[in-house]
């Protein structure tokens, strides 16, 4: 009589673990099913749009629903008008420059996604990952949840497309070549102005004594130095945002950290700069010169307060910049 149940207990062992594993193949087999259907569909939609829409049921069915096999990078922005972001519309252009790059070189892939929330039409999903400010690109990797490097520093690197590929690229390990439309509003203007040049010379061409003025040539110099100074290549390069939105909903002119700038901050540094060397050039005009002592009492005081007020500005901004930094002037 034992031996009859010691058979039947070993039989419904096997029977209950071959059952459990028919439930949990079939649970793997419908996950599968899931997910390569999510994949086929975010395929179909990137090959109508590189940059796809989300709204919030498009998000948690695409980026937060798991399993996941492919990584996504949304850009949460707010371009409606009434939203008044200035920056939101130059982010997007070049996200979608990106997109469309990456779509060129890699058709058929299924590892990485683009996709763009506008707070319009998926606030709720703005208010899920906390937001509140926009835009702001995110990368979903794979598996887990994002860390603090898969949110894009845009105040240290900006949102050019390069910016956002490389970091993109140091995410998830996938070069991106940057092909952006053929601008030839640039060559245009580069041929305009030679030719506005040259018949300028031919028509003072037996008075070029103009040429020759020191004036002229030391304000173009001037100018030159301004632009260089006041970080206008690193605006080039970098693409960074014209004025950035605080947290209390205020604006902030000048970044806060010496690794990033804004593009107003550079024409307040131009403006200075060039304030200063006013005031120097006054000084030393209201010294060397001969002329009424008055005047030139004038010319030196009005030089030496313009140098020590936009001095001591220079000197807090980079105070404020440069943290530890322990010297000021006028200004704190």
């Amino acid at each position: 009589m034992k031996l009859i149940w010691l058979i039947v207990v070993i039989v419904y062992g096997i029977l209950l673990i071959q059952h459990t594993d028919g439930q949990r193949n079939r649970k793997e087999s419908g996950q599968s099913s899931s997910l390569n259907e999510r994949v086929q569909q975010l395929i179909e939609m990137s090959n109508k749009r590189s940059l796809m829409r989300f709204n919030g049921n498009k998000f948690r069915d695409f980026v937060k629903a798991t399993p996941r096999n492919y990584s996504v990078v949304v850009m949460f922005t707010a371009l409606a008008p009434q939203r008044q972001c200035s920056i939101c519309r130059h982010a997007h252009d070049e996200f979608h420059i990106l997109a469309n790059s990456f779509r060129y070189a890699h058709m058929t892939s299924s590892r990485l996604f683009f996709a763009m929330v506008d707070f319009d039409e998926g606030s709720d999903i703005f208010q899920m990952m906390r937001l509140n400010t926009a835009p702001v690109f995110i990368h979903f990797p794979p598996k887990g949840k994002p860390k603090a490097a898969d949110t894009l520093d845009i105040q240290r690197v900006g949102f050019s497309a390069d910016a956002i590929g490389k970091w993109i690229s140091e995410r998830t390990d996938v070069a991106i070549r940057i092909f952006r439309p053929p601008n030839y509003s640039g060559t245009m203007a580069c041929i305009l102005l030679i030719v506005l040049v040259a018949t300028f010379f031919y028509v003072r061409r037996n008075n070029l004594d103009f040429m020759y003025n020191k004036t002229g040539w030391g304000l173009m110099a001037l100018l030159f130095c301004f632009t260089m100074v006041s970080g206008q290549m690193w605006n080039h390069i970098r693409g960074p945002p014209f004025v950035h939105k605080t947290a209390s909903g205020g604006v902030a002119y000048i970044h806060g950290s010496s690794q990033g700038q804004f593009v107003l901050e550079t024409y307040i540094v131009f403006f200075l700069n060039a304030a200063v060397t006013l005031g120097m050039i006054l000084i030393t005009e209201g010294a060397a010169n001969r002329g009424d002592v008055k005047k030139r009492r004038i010319l030196v005081i009005l030089g030496l307060g313009l140098f020590v007020v936009f001095f001591s500005l220079i000197l807090s901004i980079f105070r404020g910049k440069a943290h530890g930094y322990p010297y000021s002037f006028l200004f704190k």
